[in-house]
């Protein structure tokens, strides 16, 4: 008897349904979310395991790469189609997501998603770990703007490695100013450093990597770009042509038609949405700065060209 296994993954635990070849629900449970508990309970199941399937997520990868390392050759799915079949069940559970999830393997229902592999994750996590800390030292330096700005103390238009004595200048002589700003700049400081030597570490892995400096040879394309682009691709061998990269990401223009209707939208915004920034960035500096190029004149076109 073939068995289809859906696996509903939160942070404690995953929920498990099995359901037949012929739809009917033949076990449910739930277990530790850890490798070695969810593999012994797939392993003790009665029948041939045909397919299992989990919603693809920060976990979910972990625990696609400790199944397939077991020989349980697992699938990830994509979110957006499983969290719509979702969306039509009344109530929601963990049980009843599971359920669904397994039934959507039975028919073959949904999209088979890329799990990356571990130099990829690793390199997304040092770009997210650098996006992360430049957020808090903007936000930073928002707030200190915003704290000035109650007394009538304008920061302006200024240059990063100029802030600090600006901040300084505007607060000396209010003491308590003084002891409000002197701590978030001692914390923009530190920020300040870490981010450098992450942008260096950056710089570094892109250009090590063959591709990232052929990347970089592109008008736009600096190495947060390239590696971004890189880590996110992963396995070039998965697209049968360059030119599915671009429905992938999410960048093709959206489509509504029904009958004598026929509309086409903004992008469909259906891929990795950090790429699809990053990108969209190059394509502003491409637009915006440095030389007239053969591809800048063909982006201008077709900016120009209205949708219907």
């Amino acid at each position: 008897m073939k068995l289809f296994v859906g696996l509903d993954v939160s942070l404690a635990k995953v929920a498990i349904c099995v359901v037949s070849e012929h739809g009917k629900i033949i076990r449910e449970a739930e277990v530790a979310c850890e490798p070695d508990p969810l593999i012994r309970w797939l392993r003790d199941l009665d029948g041939s395991i045909a397919a299992i399937g989990l919603e693809a997520g920060p976990l979910s990868q972990w625990l696609h790469r400790a199944l397939n390392e077991a020989g349980l050759d697992p699938v990830l799915m994509e979110t957006r189609q499983v969290k719509g079949a979702l969306k039509a069940m009344p109530i929601k559970t963990d049980r009843r997501d599971a359920e669904r999830i397994a039934r959507l393997l039975h028919p073959g229902w949904f999209r088979p998603v890329h799990c990356k592999s571990v130099s990829a994750q690793e390199v997304r996590a040092v770009l997210s770990a650098r996006k992360a800390i430049q957020q808090v030292m903007i936000s930073l330096e928002m707030s200190l703007r915003g704290l000035l700005r109650n007394f009538g103390l304008k920061v302006g238009a200024i240059s990063r490695g100029k802030f600090e004595s600006r901040i300084r200048e505007l607060a000396d002589g209010n003491a308590m100013l003084v002891m409000a700003t002197e701590p978030m700049l001692r914390a923009r400081t530190a920020l300040r450093q870490e981010l450098v030597g992450l942008e260096k570490q950056v710089r570094q892995f892109a250009q090590d990597d063959p591709v990232c400096r052929r990347l970089m040879t592109m008008p736009g394309i600096g190495a947060v770009v390239a590696l971004t682009f890189r880590s996110a691709v992963d396995d070039l061998a998965r697209f049968v042509s360059s030119k599915r990269v671009g429905p992938w990401v999410g960048l093709t223009p959206s489509r509504s038609q029904s009958g004598e209707r026929d509309v086409s939208g903004g992008i469909t915004k259906a891929g990795d949405v950090t790429l699809r920034r990053a990108l969209c960035q190059a394509a502003t500096v491409m637009m915006n700065r440095g030389r007239s190029t053969w591809l800048r004149s063909w982006g201008a076109q077709l900016a120009k060209t209205p949708r219907t």
